[in-house]
Parts: structure tokens; C-alpha cells; sequence
């Protein structure tokens, strides 16, 4: 004790130094103080959440140079009459591959047009000026002087933004975070002329890609086919996963169904692996060619881009992301005396709550489980480093039941999903346990 105080001793306080007159030399941001730090804390939260939101919304991160220059999707959209190759895509195929259209982007006029019933939907042309007013969510359009669509770039909100078809089916305001279950991406890639990049990465044909990608159907995506090159389960279902919203994930930890990493880990790997933007990205769990033969044979575990047009966007991206709520249940969606139920018996006698923690509804810590445990086959766990599955987030569930439960939508129900547990865990709940459990699961 005495070693202790003789040191503390030894080290001249900050009061001892204003007493002496001394003064410390600190940055103005350390200075401030009290309310003024606080006010200074408010107007960077605001300022990274508007950065964050842009980045989300309309960085592609330079990956048109893929999505454009390398697979010519621009060209596919234009069609022939354009310029272009093929049929095009009309408004009307757009809309039905699962694209969506911001209201809020459309002049006045295009409204009442679209209203009044005086836009054709069949032409290509209109879809590549809703392009130019970036309207088209998730999808930017990049023209020349001369107004030709020469390219086209991707961004986060295509996958994880749905609409409130408040004008039309697929066309309203925005909803950041939601899954797009409705998003055929596999269509969307089969639209390109040109495959021959992935395929080579794949070591395939390109007929092999075309009948990989169209079988994703809507709302999925497999983003571990290009790092280890399973198109399709042993059952022969594709191995693509369901798209996952992104909002109430403050507070969780590891992402994907499959846990590859916290949240900023998955942007990277998305923005650089999948997107095919230019940036860095590190993670030597990629270099396994056993169980990441393609990942290490493109050198996936360390990429560098210079410029880097990622890294600098993903605090703020990352603070955005954290910020957007799970959306609350619609009244009347649910039995509210139902649900009051289900949550006891969520929390108790189904136990539900040991891995689903409120409010979160995951585990704090490392959320995973083996393939055993939940009563499950290991085929998608095994492509993923830790050959585990993530406790899912439940809030907001009732947002994202398009397409089935579990990564793959396995469970056409919520019922099948408490059916699974009550067997796989010998819970014993009563067929009218099982309704209010699964009316509160719908209130969360």
C-alpha cells in the first residue's frame, strides 16, 4: 500500500496544477465540457447518422465497375432499341423480380402519370429515366454527357430496404432495414449478357451459374457461393439464405444466421466479397482451401484496394445501421390477451427467453449453437467458420414471414417453427400454448 501512495504522491494532481498555475495542453474537443460536450456529441450522432444513412442508401462503393463494366447489366436493363442487348427491362419486370421504387424520388407530374395510369410499364426506356432520378432502390444508374445509361452500381438498400407501397404495390416510401423478400437477385444476375467473370471464379460454365442463380427464387441469396462454390444443398435445394433484415440491431452481436462476424465485419465482407466494391478487407479464415476453396483461391482473406472506397464509409454506415428500430407490430395484427399469454410461457415454460434475451431476443455474448442443439442439419453451418447458427433477433419478425423462418425458410410457419422446438425440446405444450405462443411472437 505504502509503494501505492508513494506514487500516486508522486504524480501532481489536476487540482495540484491549476493551484500551481500550470496549465495542460489539451485539443479543444477535450477542453469542452458539461453542456458544450454534450452539444458537440449531439451534432457529430447527427452528422454520422446522416453520413451512415447516405452510404446505406446510394454508395456503391465503385462496384459499378462490376455490376457494369464486367457483367454489362446497364445493358440488359437499356435492351436492344437502347442500345443495349435483348428485350430490356420494362418498369413492369423490374418491379416483378422484387425491385423497388421511392416515391419520394418521383416529380409530382410522374406521380399523377403513374396514378392516372399514363406511364407505359412496359417500356425500358421508362425504367432507365426512373434510373436517372434514382428512384430505383438499391440500384444506381451512371449516364454520359449524351444521357446514356452506361453503367449501374448497387447499394446496401437493395437488399435490405423494402417500400410501404403506399402509390402501388413496390412503389413507396422507403422502409430502411427491412428484408426484401420479394428481391429475385438470382433473376436480376441472370439478366446480365455476360457471366463469364463468374464463372471462371467459380471454375464453371456459365450455363452452371445461370441454373445456380435462378434457382435462389425471391428473398434469397447465397453469399457463401463464392467462397466455396455450393450451388446446391446434398438434397438438391438451392443453398442460398434467406435475406435478414437489418434494423433492431443495437445491442446484438454476431450477424448473419451463420455468425461470420459482428456487424461492421459483415459490411466489409459484403461491400468488398459480394458487392464488389473497392476496399480492404481482412479475415484469414478465408485462406482454409478445404473448406473455402474459392475464397483462397482468389486471395478473399486479404483484400486491398487503392483507392479505398469502403473502409472510410463503414463507422458511419455501422452508427446508421444501429439506429433504425425494429418496427412495432400493427395493431390488430395479433390476439393482444393471446400474446399476454405466449409471453409467459415464452419466458417460462417453453424457455424460449434463455436464448432469446429481451430485449434484444439473443444472447448477449456469442450467440451461437451447434446444428445438434437446435435440432437441425449442419449443411449451412459447415460453410461458415465456427460451423454454428446464430440466435436470430426476434423483434420485428412479423416484418420478414415472407418466405418461411430458419435461413433457409425451412418452416413455412411460426406454428412449424414452435412444432420443431416442442418435439426437438420435449416441452409439452398444449396445442393452445402453442397459439398464444406464437401470437406473441407475432407482437414482437
Amino acid at each position: 500500500m505504502k509503494r501505492y501512495l508513494k506514487y500516486i504522491l508522486a504524480v501532481p494532481s489536476l487540482a495540484a496544477l491549476a493551484l500551481s498555475g500550470q496549465t495542460i495542453a489539451v485539443s479543444d474537443d477535450v477542453a469542452l465540457s458539461g453542456k458544450k460536450l454534450d452539444q458537440q456529441m449531439d451534432r457529430r450522432a447527427q452528422q454520422t447518422l446522416a453520413e451512415g444513412r447516405e452510404t446505406f442508401r446510394f454508395d456503391t462503393f465503385g462496384d459499378e465497375a462490376f455490376w457494369g463494366d464486367t457483367l454489362k447489366l446497364h445493358e440488359a436493363v437499356k435492351g436492344a432499341p437502347l442500345g443495349g442487348v435483348g428485350p430490356g427491362v420494362s418498369p413492369k419486370t423490374a418491379l416483378a423480380v422484387g425491385l423497388k421504387i421511392d416515391v419520394d424520388a418521383l416529380p409530382g407530374k410522374l406521380v399523377d402519370d403513374l396514378k392516372g395510369g399514363r406511364v407505359n410499364l412496359d417500356d425500358p426506356a421508362v425504367t432507365v429515366e426512373l434510373l436517372r432520378l434514382n428512384a430505383v432502390i438499391g440500384v444506381t444508374g451512371f449516364f454520359d454527357g449524351g444521357r446514356d445509361l452506361r453503367s449501374v452500381g448497387i447499394q446496401c438498400a437493395l437488399c435490405h430496404t423494402a417500400v410501404d407501397n403506399s402509390l402501388a404495390p413496390g412503389i413507396g416510401h422507403r422502409l430502411d432495414g427491412w428484408a426484401n423478400r420479394d428481391l429475385n437477385v438470382g433473376a436480376i444476375i441472370n439478366l446480365s449478357p455476360d457471366l463469364s467473370a463468374v464463372a471462371a471464379l467459380l471454375q464453371v460454365d456459365e450455363a452452371t451459374v445461370r441454373q445456380v442463380v435462378t434457382a435462389w427464387g425471391p428473398g434469397k441469396f447465397d453469399a457463401a457461393l463464392f467462397l466455396d462454390g455450393k450451388g446446391f444443398r446434398p438434397d438438391g435445394k438451392t443453398a442460398a439464405t434467406l435475406i435478414p433484415p437489418v434494423f433492431g440491431l443495437a445491442g446484438v452481436n454476431l450477424h448473419t444466421w451463420t455468425g461470420w462476424g459482428s456487424v461492421p465485419h459483415w459490411n466489409a465482407f459484403v461491400a468488398n466479397l459480394e458487392m464488389h466494391g473497392k476496399g480492404t478487407f481482412y479475415d484469414p479464415r478465408l485462406n482454409d482451401p478445404v473448406q473455402f476453396p474459392v475464397a483462397a483461391r482468389a486471395g478473399f482473406g486479404d483484400v486491398r484496394s487503392n483507392p479505398d472506397l469502403i473502409s472510410p464509409k463503414l463507422p458511419a454506415l455501422h452508427f446508421y445501421q444501429l439506429a433504425i428500430p425494429a418496427p412495432a407490430a400493427p395493431t390488430g395484427s395479433f390476439n393482444a390477451a393471446a400474446a399476454a399469454s405466449g409471453k409467459q410461457i415464452f419466458e417460462n415454460k417453453a424457455g424460449c427467453a434463455s436464448c432469446h434475451v429481451p430485449p434484444t431476443f439473443t444472447e448477449p455474448g456469442w450467440n451461437m449453437h451447434t446444428p445438434a442443439e437446435i435440432g437441425i442439419d449442419d449443411f449451412q453451418a459447415n460453410r461458415a467458420p465456427d460451423r454454428r447458427y446464430r440466435t436470430a433477433p426476434l423483434k420485428g419478425l412479423w416484418t420478414h414471414t415472407t418466405g418461411g423462418f430458419y435461413h433457409d425458410g425451412r418452416f413455412a410457419t411460426l406454428g412449424a417453427v414452435v412444432d420443431h422446438y416442442n418435439a426437438h425440446f420435449g416441452l409439452g405444450l398444449t396445442g393452445q400454448e402453442k397459439i398464444e405462443l406464437v401470437e406473441y411472437l407475432k407482437s414482437l
